[in-house]
């Protein structure tokens, strides 16, 4: 980018990867057992990384080894780890005042980072805002604003979304099954629709055009056989699905889907809490289809990592009264102040240079689906990057087994990538990556997809 932030950072610490030894290392191992004495085994693990510290796209395990971190805390670090300016920011104000309930006193930080928000979200209506701390929180909260709002109880969600894991997101969320199960009876009035997939769309559409039937679904079926619209709150999405694939959604599905809500006073719910805060070259990924959401949802990559949510909605929206909803912790200080110092990085050029260098590494991977028998799809925007996996391209045969080995093999050179979906690689690396990184990453996977093809 050129800016003197990332020289900072580039300076200080290697850009690339640094092995010194077979992985896991022996420290690595012993934190590995000790983790397994310790720790809920509900953890998913992609593979042994051991974290000591960070620094921009670097990670360093606790071996010393150095990774390219093309996950980001699944998209949590967006301005990279450890940004000496987010780190700065977080210091002063823990030295001034670490806490104080923004539900029960004010403090001048809250309206300031809602008001920075605010002017991310032009359109017809001011906004507000309520502040959490995950974007579970940010999702449940959206939930009961909703209800609260249209006095109705009924919700619509898709196939493939992820909203969260506490019960009243995880009733929202229909990825895996594993999610949900042995949770019992979940929140009443959810239902669910297909999402619009285009790599996998029954009807042969594109990924422009997928989805008309979808909605002709909920107009003429569940409108007329579940619920009558008169009955549904709201109806959620993720404009691009993070953990059912990044599958993102058609422009004109969102704006249909916009149409419709508008229609019936249906609140439209766009979670953006992986999709947002610039990761797609704009501060929202729904933007892309020129929208104007009723309420949003945001978290991950809001504050570099520092635990902070938002939902902003409508201010004819957002009309409850006191003590309708609250948080302890939520608008913590510490962490508002490493937000406030996040948009400013974000701002300031790294949302340019997502959009730059999303440009970029499409460019060079959107014929991987022709060069490579096992990749079925790319797909995505910005720095928000999905790779399908298959055995089969012609008839589309998920392949989680060889999506783990590419991500397996990836670790094990240098380069740290995530699942997403049944079979499908998420790309979603700091903001401030630049072309070497890139290019070091692309690589990297090329290499691991001609591992994996041995194995067909």
């Amino acid at each position: 980018m050129g800016n003197e932030d990332e020289k900072m950072i580039t300076a200080a610490e290697t850009k690339l990867p640094r092995l010194l030894m077979e992985l896991p290392g022996p420290q690595a191992k012993r934190v590995i057992e000790d983790d397994a004495k310790f720790m809920s085994p509900s953890l998913t693990r992609e593979y042994p990384l051991v974290a000591k510290k960070g620094r921009g796209a670097i990670v360093e395990d606790i071996d010393g080894n150095a990774f390219l971190d093309f996950a980001a805390g699944i998209a949590v670090c967006s301005t990279g780890h450890c940004h000496p300016k987010v780190v700065e920011a977080i210091q002063k104000q823990a030295a001034e005042l670490i806490h104080i309930s923004g539900t029960d006193f004010y403090h001048q930080h809250l309206p300031q980072l809602a008001e920075r928000l605010v002017a991310t979200m032009p359109g017809k209506e001011h906004k507000k805002v309520f502040f959490g701390n995950s974007g579970t929180e940010a999702v449940e909260g959206a939930i009961k604003l909703a209800r609260y709002a249209t006095k109705r109880d009924k919700l619509i969600a898709f196939y493939g979304c992820f909203h969260g894991r506490t019960l009243g997101s995880l009733s929202l969320t229909a990825s895996k099954n594993t999610q949900r199960k042995h949770f019992g009876a979940l929140l009443g009035g959810v239902e669910h629709i297909p999402f619009p997939y285009a790599y996998r769309c029954a009807h042969g559409h594109t990924p422009e055009t997928c989805g008309t039937e979808i909605l002709e679904l909920l107009e003429q079926q569940m409108f007329k056989r579940l619920f009558a619209p008169e009955e549904i709150a709201a109806i959620i999405i993720e404009p691009i699905q993070g953990e059912g694939g990044f599958v993102p959604a058609p422009a004109f599905f969102l704006q249909e889907l916009q149409r419709i809500c508008n229609r019936h006073g249906i609140m439209l719910i766009v979670d953006e809490v992986q999709s947002g805060m610039g990761r797609t070259g704009k501060w929202w990924s729904y933007e892309h289809a020129g929208i104007e959401p009723d309420i949003l949802c945001t978290a991950k990559g809001i504050a570099s990592g520092m635990p902070l949510s938002a939902f902003i909605a409508k201010e004819s929206v957002m009309r409850w009264k006191p003590g309708s909803h609250g948080s302890t912790y939520g608008g913590n200080p510490v962490c508002i102040a490493s937000a406030m110092a996040t948009m400013e990085l974000i701002e300031g050029g790294y949302m340019a240079n997502a959009r730059k260098m999303g440009d970029y590494i499409f460019g060079r991977i959107n014929d991987w689906p022709s060069r490579f028998k096992v990749v079925g799809d790319v797909r995505g925007k910005g720095l928000m990057i999905g790779i399908e996996i298959v055995r089969d391209q012609k008839t589309k045969e998920k392949a989680a087994d060889l999506r783990d080995a590419v991500i397996s093999n990836a670790f094990h050179k240098g380069v740290l990538v995530l699942s997403s979906g049944e079979n499908s690689i998420r790309m979603s690396p700091p903001l401030l990556i630049d072309r070497e990184q890139a290019d070091f990453a692309i690589q990297t996977l090329e290499d691991c997809f001609r591992e994996a093809e041995k194995k067909i």
